[in-house]
């Protein structure tokens, strides 16, 4: 299975850009909300209940997409390149799927703070995402992430950085770029053929 991980910080863009390489290669989309959303009905956001079921859920899910021989998921989340929890946590999902002998490939998308706020509020995430609809609570969370976290390669070394050697990994300003735009310099990255998700030489 091919295992296709995008990060990058809240508001980046990160599940319009998966559902565009999901439609373009045949991989199913594991976006984060769709694993948050659920739990936050009953569990309140950062609580140990709630951590726990999330991290289970999403682990579940890619070890039954990896028994189930999917040819490839696409999966979604904001990484704290430099938290030693979120580098274990991603780390166990590489482990899962290079143990089966699947590939896995590493997308980071940025773009400025001023352009993810704005898409902090457009129709398609506040219709996936019913937590984020409180739109004071969600600004404010973009940018306490942005304060207290590093979301993204370039300003130094992190904990993140050693997984990508000898791994697939490109790293994509979607500032100005639409999803479609960014989903083909996926593609051309990875050498996948749109449609079939398999290797283009």
């Amino acid at each position: 299975m091919h295992f296709v991980m995008l990060f990058g910080p809240p508001a980046v863009g990160k599940m319009t850009v998966g559902r565009e390489l999901s439609r373009l290669t045949g991989y199913r989309l594991l976006h984060n909300h769709m694993t948050v959303e659920p739990v936050l009905d009953i569990f309140p956001f950062g609580s140990p209940p709630f951590s726990r079921l999330v991290s289970e859920f999403r682990r579940r899910i890619l070890e039954e997409a990896i028994a189930a021989e999917l040819p490839g998921l696409v999966f979604t989340m904001v990484w704290g390149l430099e938290l030693a929890e979120d580098r274990a946590l991603v780390t166990s999902y590489v482990d899962l799927v290079e143990a089966a002998g699947g590939r896995v490939s590493f997308v980071e998308l940025y773009a400025s703070l001023e352009e993810r706020l704005a898409r902090n509020r457009t129709e398609l995430r506040l219709s996936e995402k019913r937590s984020k609809r409180d739109l004071e609570f969600s600004d404010a969370n973009v940018l306490d992430l942005e304060d207290n976290y590093v979301m993204n390669t370039g300003n130094g070394s992190t904990l993140a950085e050693p997984m990508f050697a000898g791994r697939d990994y490109v790293r994509i300003d979607n500032t100005d770029l639409p999803p479609e735009g960014a989903a083909a310099v996926t593609l051309s990255a990875l050498g996948l053929d749109p449609a079939t998700g398999t290797g283009t030489g």
